[in-house]
């Protein structure tokens, strides 16, 4: 599905955890929140972070991440809670079938696998719902596939 991309690589375990706390504190560069430091913070919140109900709280911390650095969350950009959702499903999955340990050898593999494709939630949704306002602003279920359990 993916068209030619090969994402950036983390070199530390400390670069993931840097993102992972600037995320939460919203002291994080907007130039830093790429496709990458989404996926290693969302790894690094369910591995390293039991004190956050990732379920519960990440429509909050990404939203409010967004607002602090000038983006806003609308119908039509910033915070998607389907997408989210779907890699949050991923990470998870991922999570489970790993062997690696440490974490930017675990956030490295998951970018190079399936999981880590920018097209990733179109495996399970067609665009037309993925793209909608309604899948934008709450979770809808997928369309064409169940995520991996």
């Amino acid at each position: 599905m993916t068209t030619d991309y090969s994402p950036r690589l983390f070199e530390r375990d400390e670069d993931i955890r840097a993102i992972g706390t600037g995320l939460v504190a919203r002291t994080l560069p907007r130039a830093a929140w790429t496709h990458e430091a989404h996926l290693g913070a969302c790894l690094w919140l369910l591995s390293e972070r039991p004190d956050i109900d990732v379920d519960a709280e990440i429509a909050g911390i990404i939203s409010r991440y967004n607002a602090s650095v000038g983006g806003v969350n609308d119908d039509t950009q910033g915070y998607h809670d389907s997408i989210t959702r779907a890699y949050v499903a991923g990470v998870r999955w991922f999570l489970s079938e790993t062997d690696a340990t440490e974490l930017a050898a675990r956030v490295n593999a998951m970018l190079l696998s399936d999981v880590g494709c920018r097209d990733w939630p179109l495996r399970f949704y067609s665009r037309e719902r993925l793209f909608s306002v309604e899948a934008r602003r709450g979770f809808v279920e997928p369309d064409l596939a169940p995520f991996p359990n």
